[in-house]
């Protein structure tokens, strides 16, 4: 397993995570001696970080090293790649009080842009991309144990993720699927404060005329693609759910499709990126702000 990605993504959290599996952690060793430290994969595996805090660091020979380890017969390689959005490593970064490695004396910002240019090869290359922004490191740590656990090993984790359109797709998904065409429980007042956890939200969004034939099909659809996946030896697959504002119709679906993966007997987790974003109040109810870290203390993950 070779982790890497941009600092405050996780990456040592994911280190650690791997190293009380049963992982060998060998965090950012030299480029030049990777190759070496993978001799002893054949009796346990091996886990090691790679990132951007040596003065000599160089994406595409980095790059070309995972290229290597993943043509030698006797290894099995997974690249596995941490992102999050630039406000929240900003916030983490103040709420630790830390330098940027790459910006010691400068703005955290400017680290964070000249990282991800130096890390672009790699991402590109990578098996396994994870957008830890509405993550906390518990909920990180569960997602690990969830697909890389002894018990786990060779089957796949199926991840499903809710958003909202107005901030963009899910950089890690493989599947998507646009709900917008459900009709919107925001418009009504009574729903409107709710999220699509809500019972009263779920059965408002299954009560609309199209949802059963859409339900069918997809779930005949994605009943069907899975064990393919599984054959061709996908470790992860992303499924996201997307509505206008990440509250309502994608949330609804996304729990829907978890418990449904769950009773086909897939390992599945749950991730709402926008669930924490402030709903319009119903009229005549004062509005609220959430607080300033909601997105890391409340995005629900299961």
């Amino acid at each position: 397993m070779v982790v890497t990605g941009l600092s405050g993504a996780g990456k040592s959290s994911v280190l650690r995570a791997l190293e009380d599996l049963g992982f060998e952690a060998i965090d950012n060793p030299p480029l030049r001696v990777v190759g070496e430290l993978t001799a002893g994969a054949a009796t346990a595996p091996v886990a090691i970080g790679i990132d951007a805090r040596r003065p000599d660091f160089d994406g595409m020979a980095a790059e070309r090293v995972v290229a290597e380890l993943r043509q030698r017969p006797d290894l099995e390689v997974t690249l596995f790649y941490l992102i999050a959005e630039d406000d929240v490593l900003l916030r983490r970064y103040t709420e630790t009080r830390r330098r940027h490695p790459l910006a010691p004396q400068g703005r955290v910002s400017d680290g964070i842009a000249l990282e991800r240019a130096l890390l672009e090869p790699l991402g590109a290359s990578a098996d396994i991309v994870l957008d830890t922004s509405p993550l906390t490191p518990a909920e990180l740590r569960a997602m690990i144990e969830a697909q890389f656990g002894s018990d786990n090993q060779g089957a796949m984790t199926v991840g499903i993720v809710s958003f909202s359109y107005t901030r963009g797709l899910p950089r890690e998904a493989d599947l998507v699927f646009d709900v917008r065409f459900l009709r919107n429980p925001h418009y009504v007042d009574t729903l409107r404060p709710l999220t699509g956890q809500d019972a009263a939200v779920d059965a408002y969004v299954a009560a609309d005329p199209d949802f059963g034939a859409f339900w069918s099909r997809m779930t005949g659809l994605l009943d069907a693609l899975l064990p393919r996946y599984v054959r061709e030896g996908k470790k992860y697959l992303t499924i996201a759910f997307g509505c206008t504002g990440g509250r309502h119709r994608s949330v609804a679906v996304a729990e829907r499709m978890g418990a449904h993966l769950h009773a086909q007997g897939w390992r599945a987790t749950v991730v709402h990126r926008e669930i924490w974003k402030a709903a319009a109040p119903a009229v005549g109810a004062p509005r609220q702000e959430p607080p300033p870290d909601a997105a890391a203390t409340t995005a629900q993950v299961r």
